[in-house]
């Protein structure tokens, strides 16, 4: 071949059109990336109709096997010490400020928002991670201590997480919510099965990959997408689930969950006005976790009333 027919063929190929790698999303279960167990997927789309992607739709079996894997997750990340489960959430932060761009795009997509107002979107996503990673290693102090009580003994109350918690995203806020109601469930010590916004899967998806990579325990955080009710239903009558936040459900299916919840005696936390732009309180904390009381005795009192 010709030195003129290699140039000519090699200004062809530049002319053609490269064909787009789409982006295949998956569940993040266990700290793997399954795909469905049932193999459905459903359209997801811009706030304009146009096709963005495929996104899982889990079933019941999904949802099952995301608790088991959350129950397993449980004694390991709750027998951390606080000041690590901080670093944990703080590592989610950097992750998720290095794949901004990414997530700017999603969001975008998914909220029908300008590309400033999806940066301000995952910023403030961002700095929910940091303050709540903030948060890991005072909550105890701020909830907990010493009681006074009559008589020779100390009697101290301290929290503990409640164990695995299922969480319905909110439904509009596709990221910024998610954040909002994931990251205090897992900074006191709890697990969490969670269901992305059943409209806008793709940035909660996209955040399961951000924490494979983010140091978290595989099983911490476990995400499901696809139809709310389907997946919530046999959440909120598991046997093994200690907990289910209600922000992803509208009136009557949060009525429906709260009655199958009851079953088991889940704590509950029922959907609120929230916005997610405010700083948050400590109420999703404190939501998710026991208090536990030790008393000890202090000795026997002297003629003097004095102890040790």
């Amino acid at each position: 071949m010709s030195t003129a027919e290699k140039t000519e063929k090699a200004e062809k190929a530049e002319k053609t059109e490269r064909l787009s790698v789409f982006k295949t999303y998956k569940l993040y279960v266990g700290g793997k990336f399954p795909r469905s167990e049932s193999g459905r997927v459903y359209e997801v789309s811009d706030s304009k109709g146009n096709w963005l992607a495929n996104a899982p739709q889990s079933s019941r079996k999904d949802a099952r096997d995301a608790v088991v894997a959350a129950r397993k997750a449980f004694g390991g990340w709750a027998g951390a010490t606080a000041y690590n489960r901080g670093q944990v959430l703080y590592r989610v932060a950097e992750m998720l400020e290095g794949r901004r761009e990414q997530f700017v795009r999603e969001v975008a997509d998914a909220e029908g928002l300008s590309r400033p107002k999806a940066a301000a979107v995952v910023d403030a996503a961002v700095d929910r991670w940091v303050w709540y990673a903030g948060w890991t290693d005072k909550i105890a102090q701020v909830i907990g201590g010493a009681n006074p009580v009559a008589g020779p003994y100390f009697n101290l109350s301290s929290p503990e997480p409640t164990g695995v918690v299922a969480v319905l995203a909110p439904q509009q806020s596709s990221f910024l919510g998610l954040v909002s109601v994931v990251a205090p469930v897992i900074a006191t010590g709890n697990t969490a099965v969670v269901i992305a916004s059943e409209k806008a899967p793709l940035p909660a998806l996209s955040l399961g990959e951000v924490l494979a990579t983010s140091d978290v325990p595989g099983g911490v955080v476990n995400v499901l997408s696809g139809r709310t009710a389907e997946i919530a239903a046999p959440l909120a009558a598991h046997q093994d689930v200690n907990a289910i936040d209600l922000a992803g459900a509208d009136e009557a299916l949060a009525r429906e969950l709260e009655i199958a919840a009851a079953d088991n005696l889940k704590r509950v936390l029922r959907p609120q006005g929230v916005d997610y732009f405010e700083t948050p309180g400590i109420d999703r904390m404190t939501a998710f976790l026991e208090t536990k009381t030790v008393w000890h005795p202090t000795g026997s009192l002297g003629a003097s009333g004095s102890s040790y």
